[in-house]
């Protein structure tokens, strides 16, 4: 690439940027004036990708972590050919426009991943470049390797200063990744003002103390940044850290190494004169340089022939390995490779659902072999051990990842290896430490992302850890995210039938909540419940009439309601599993009638907040104070939560 073709695409980046946010009247002008140049470089140069083939498998990735800088990546889309017209970089920021405010996934094709929330990005290219490696390892051979790519990414200030970007790159840096290039867009601005405010640390001391590479450059120094990739390229043992001092709104006369340029527009009297030095009519208006234009065009040629090599190369891989083959085929499709054989249990049997979780988990493994995943520190107490080796930088097959105790980088990293496409993720904590992974969470649920989220040590029962351990709003708090399907099963039997709903659903997370204490297994009055639950709830104990009272329970405090009822002879008393509350208060209101009828009173259990269930029970046993330190039943019977309690709500 020329470099006056750099500075010709550089300048169309600046140009682009500056009239969207200035027509929207808001946006971040910052980053794309001060990040052209290397913006150039990438879709220019360094990329391996072909724009007429967003989802081509051996494609590099290039996640922009300083999301707020999202017309840079537009600009570059758009000139690179993926489809993001003039048009669409007119209605930036407005409804329906493919330019969001910041990059979501989905909205157009070259968009790797939603961005936004800051450090969120550098951990899903550390799950980008894990996931390279696993599919590396799996599907590679000798002869061809149809998986050899690289995992880019653009951080700013704000990104380094977030936990989960730290949490990352320590894991990464254990890990070796030697093929994830992190740019750091090192300005030295935040929203405030200078980083000095608050952030004076050695970042690159930082960064070779969690075993990267670690370099620095210059961010307007062509041939200093193609030098830097190289050997960071080069260095296969080391993820790199490519720090390029930068000036924020490089090009603004009066504003560029301002705070003032991160986060409004420049003005149209700023936006002039930045223009004519630039050499372009001042009041032009979302110009593109031709010669840029005239250059993408033939790279896209270049691209695409190279994308055309690999097929080659991938046809050769399939004839010679097949069997590879149809199990690569089968983990893009997220099929399963044979029916899993899934774990029985008896009636009566007593076993604590993380326990049943973590037999339904091995079945799972062995139909789904791109099952990948793993705990944050708490293996044994979630039970989610997998067989065979775990992943490490010397065994890439392994498909028990160990996150270390890195709950919000654990959930962002496997945000990251859904994304990559052949690999089903599970993440696994305390329920309690859901909090610690919220904001990823969220994001699986923005993106549709299929992670499923192993929670344990559901509820106050788990005693004597006391309340810092005992949740109590998490379910409603998670049951709030749009697009959560929260499953709380009652037995063993549910459990596993938790496993089949989540490895069935591709539009978004699972979380499923499980107890430490045994519960036992109890016979269901629907003998089709297995169908019924789907629904979110089902009949566990029916009535031969229509009946007085419904109780809705979820979790362990079904069996608190099937022994309540039993104490209730008076009444005629059905007793209803609410495996996902959310789901159940979405079907259309004829369904949830037959479950739980107009006319008879509700009374609605659960070891947690009433939030959620109002508006579907007419009272409600529950707990709505934090725990207390003691033995699980005891602390429960403190708060009011027995058999007694929830038989006087029955009989009142």
């Amino acid at each position: 690439m020329d470099n006056h073709i750099v500075t010709e695409t550089a300048n169309t980046v600046r140009c682009l940027s500056m009239d969207a946010i200035q027509k929207a009247n808001s946006g971040h002008p910052g980053l794309p004036l001060g990040c052209a140049e290397l913006g150039a470089l990438l879709y220019g140069e360094f990329l391996r990708h072909d724009p007429s083939s967003p989802a081509w498998l051996n494609r590099d990735r290039f996640v922009l972590s300083a999301g707020h800088g999202s017309m840079f990546l537009y600009s570059l889309l758009h000139l690179s050919g993926y489809g993001i017209t003039l048009d669409d970089i007119k209605s930036f920021r407005q409804l329906g426009s493919k330019c969001a405010g910041h990059p979501e996934y989905g909205m157009a094709p070259g968009i790797e991943t939603t961005t936004g929330p800051l450090g969120q990005g550098v951990a899903n290219a550390v799950g980008l470049a894990m996931a390279e490696t696993m599919m590396a390892a799996r599907f590679n051979t000798q002869s061809h390797k149809i998986v050899d790519h690289f995992t880019y990414a653009l951080a700013g200030d704000g990104c380094m200063q977030e936990g989960v970007a730290a949490e990352a790159a320590s894991l990464a840096g254990h890990l070796k990744l030697g093929k994830l290039i992190v740019f750091y867009d090192d300005n030295n601005i935040t929203i405030d003002g200078k980083t000095d405010l608050t952030f004076t640390e050695d970042v690159a001391a930082r960064f070779t103390a969690y075993g990267w590479q670690v370099a620095k450059g210059d961010m307007y120094d062509l041939d200093g940044m193609r030098r830097l990739v190289s050997a960071a390229k080069a260095d296969a043992s080391r993820p790199s850290l490519i720090m390029l001092k930068s000036i924020i709104g490089k090009g603004a006369p009066t504003l560029q190494g301002s705070h003032k340029t991160h986060g409004a527009p420049l003005g149209a009297e700023e936006i002039a004169k930045a223009k004519e030095a630039m050499g372009i009519p001042p009041d032009a208006q979302f110009t593109v340089s031709r010669e840029a234009v005239a250059f993408f065009e033939k790279r896209k040629a270049e691209l695409a022939a190279d994308h055309a090599a690999w097929e080659q190369l991938y046809a050769q891989w399939r004839t010679a390995q097949p069997a590879l083959a149809k199990d690569l085929d089968a983990a893009l499709a997220g099929k399963p490779v044979s029916a899993p054989l899934w774990p029985a249990f008896k009636t009566g049997e007593q076993t604590a659902t993380r326990n049943a979780s973590g037999k339904a988990l091995l079945a799972v493994s062995a139909a789904w072999p791109q099952l990948v995943g793993g705990s944050a520190d708490l293996t044994g107490p979630n039970v989610t051990q997998l067989a065979g080796e775990s992943y490490s930088p010397v065994m890439r097959t392994g498909k028990m990842v160990h996150y270390g105790v890195r709950e919000h980088a654990m959930a962002s990293i496997s945000n990251g290896l859904a994304l990559y496409g052949g690999l089903r993720p599970f993440c696994a904590t305390f329920l309690v430490f859901a909090d610690y992974l919220r904001p990823a969470l969220r994001l699986s649920a923005l993106m549709k992302l299929p992670v499923i989220y192993v929670l344990t040590h559901d509820s106050v029962y788990i005693g004597e850890d006391g309340p810092t351990h005992q949740p109590v709003e998490h379910l409603a708090s998670l049951r709030a995210i749009p697009n959560v399907r929260v499953l709380r099963p009652a037995d063993a039997e549910e459990t596993v039938e938790a496993w089949a709903m989540a490895m069935d659903r591709t539009d978004g997370p699972t979380v499923i909540a499980l107890t430490r204490q045994n519960l036992p297994v109890f016979e269901k009055a629907d003998k089709e419940w297995r169908e019924t639950a789907r629904t979110g709830a089902y009949v566990v104990r029916n009535t031969p009439d229509t009946p007085d009272v419904v109780v809705l329970a979820s979790g362990s405090e079904v069996d608190l309601a099937l022994k309540a009822a039993e104490k209730v002879p008076g009444k005629s008393v059905r007793v209803v599993s609410v495996l996902s509350l959310e789901t159940f208060r979405s079907q259309p209101r004829e369904i949830r009638e037959t479950i739980a009828p107009r006319d008879a009173r509700i009374v609605a259990c659960e070891a947690g907040r009433s939030m959620g269930w109002d508006g579907i029970a007419d009272t409600f046993l529950g707990i709505e104070t934090f725990g207390e330190s003691g033995p699980g039943s005891a602390v429960a019977a403190h708060l009011g939560l027995t058999v007694e309690a929830l038989a006087s709500l029955i009989n009142a």
